[in-house]
Order: C-alpha cells, then sequence, then structure tokens
C-alpha cells in the first residue's frame, strides 16, 4: 500500500456484541445462503440506520 493510500485509508474500529449461539448461526447460514457475510451485512444496516436516524441536519 502506498503512502498516499494509508492517508485517505479510514480508521477502523471493532465492534463486539453477545449473541446466544443459535442467533449467530442462524444469522451466518442466511448470510451464507446469499452469498454475503455477517460483517458486510451488519455495516449496511448501521449505515442506513445511522442516515435515517442522524441528528445532522435535523432542526429542532
Amino acid at each position: 500500500m502506498s503512502s498516499i493510500a494509508k492517508i485517505i485509508e479510514e480508521e477502523i474500529k471493532r465492534l463486539n456484541m453477545n449473541l446466544t449461539v443459535s442467533l449467530h448461526n442462524a444469522f451466518k447460514a442466511a448470510t451464507a445462503a446469499r452469498g454475503e457475510n455477517m460483517t458486510d451485512v451488519l455495516m449496511a444496516y448501521i449505515k442506513a440506520y445511522v442516515e435515517k436516524n442522524s441528528t445532522k441536519g435535523r432542526r429542532r
């Protein structure tokens, strides 16, 4: 990776959460069946949630 790419790349933060084993397994199976991975699905959900619920630009 070039030094410019390192400057442009956004820092990554890890998110941990507790799930029941059965929910984790069901989510993993559901995403795999669609050819997706859990991280990408959760990232898309979080981005959509933030866009919908962001207070930026809202009037009080």
